[in-house]
């Protein structure tokens, strides 16, 4: 499968920003442990202009990664593997899987409970970290595979924005929505009239930004909204789509995520924190993204391609989509993004993550070994 100069530039991009994203992690959890523990967290929480320095982080900044994923998603769709509803169809079908059992495994140890609001936590998928986990197989893993994993985590993503803007949100203004619509409706007239200077869209996506912020809606919902009228034109290296996707990569990749996980997982654990996992949420987050995930990916992978509705690529295997979804069970920054959004109490809040960190570190171990052993071995007959 020949690969795209786009897609490989994504995919090295999320590589090495996977393995930058596991280092940070590791860096802040060992200072939240630290004799200089007090003051680091108390850093994170800082006040500024009425927020603290982690809020403006996570509806601010995260804005900006999913303009990214925005405009990803449009690339995908007009030129990349979702532009081709046979070749979209199985990490489609796929993505549902791995968003809908997971959240049914939470469900059925938590419904009814104060902590069901987290059913949205195990369907994520952090695209960084599992493409990261990936790449560290080297040359032997196939291009399809490489294709599959990312066009699965990218609509996994796509599910979570869903999710968020359903699910998450408590109360509407509906006097800021419509003002922060009306915007999004004058810039896509904007892009109707082949208006394709950059400025009036991120002017008017700021502005869109506040509204949104102020409107109940989580306002990280308008950097996707606003990628869908940033003009796309042929897809080529002077749109102003393609400018701005490429210009956001390394900044996403190398500043954005990495400052989420370091201001997310200063975590402080106390002697006895294993006491605090011995409750619903907890085995939900980590059923569901150990568990829940593969099986979703690979059980609806199946029901899909025995009713004709997608293929299996030539060189893809049931083995590697096994595989796939045991990394996608890397929930990581979205897993503790949407915990955020579920939980106000500290506590639940504080095992929630760190379920979260040891369901991702177990799944990507796994999916590392699993696809490490079948890759080495030409074990890909199934």
């Amino acid at each position: 499968m020949k690969l795209t100069k786009t897609f490989k530039a994504f995919f090295e991009n999320e590589k090495s920003g996977g393995l930058l994203l596991l280092f940070v992690t590791i860096i802040s959890l060992y200072l939240a442990n630290s004799s200089i523990a007090d003051p680091y967290i108390a850093f994170w929480q800082k006040d500024i202009a009425g927020h603290s320095i982690t809020h403006w982080i996570n509806d601010g900044l995260m804005t900006i990664f999913f303009l990214l994923i925005g405009l990803e998603l449009e690339r995908e769709i007009y030129h990349g593997e979702l532009s081709n509803i046979k070749n979209a169809s199985l990490p489609i079908i796929a993505a549902f899987g791995g968003m809908l059992v997971p959240a049914g495994f939470f469900l059925a140890l938590n419904f009814g409970t104060g902590t069901q609001n987290g059913a949205g936590i195990p369907m994520a998928t952090d695209i960084a970290f599992a493409i990261g986990i990936l790449s560290l197989l080297g040359n032997k893993v196939p291009a399809s595979l490489k294709v599959f994993l990312t066009a699965l985590a990218v609509i996994d993503d796509l599910g979570a924005i869903i999710v968020i803007a359903i699910f998450y949100t408590t109360s509407i203004s509906f006097l800021n929505l419509g003002i922060a619509l009306g915007i999004w409706i004058l810039l896509f007239i904007l892009n109707r009239m082949k208006i394709h200077n950059l400025i009036p869209y991120l002017i008017g996506g700021i502005i869109m930004w506040y509204f949104m912020l102020n409107s109940g809606v989580h306002a990280t919902i308008t950097g996707v909204i606003l990628a869908f009228v940033i003009p796309f034109g042929d897809g080529g290296e002077k749109t102003s789509s393609y400018r701005l996707q490429h210009f956001l990569h390394q900044p996403a990749a190398f500043f954005i995520l990495p400052l989420f996980a370091i201001a997310n997982t200063c975590i402080a654990i106390d002697s006895d924190w294993y006491s605090g996992l011995n409750n619903t949420n907890v085995y939900g987050i980590f059923l569901g993204l150990v568990v829940g995930k593969p099986l979703g990916i690979i059980l609806f992978s199946s029901i899909g391609v025995s009713a004709g509705l997608c293929a299996l690529p030539k060189n893809l295997r049931w083995a590697h989509i096994l595989g796939a979804g045991m990394l996608a069970g890397i929930g990581f920054t979205m897993s503790i993004f949407i915990t955020l959004l579920a939980f106000k109490t500290p506590e639940i809040i504080l095992y929630s993550k760190i379920a979260i960190l040891i369901a991702s570190l177990i799944s990507g171990i796994i999916g590392f070994v699993y696809l490490k052993f079948i890759l080495s071995k030409k074990m890909v007959k199934l």
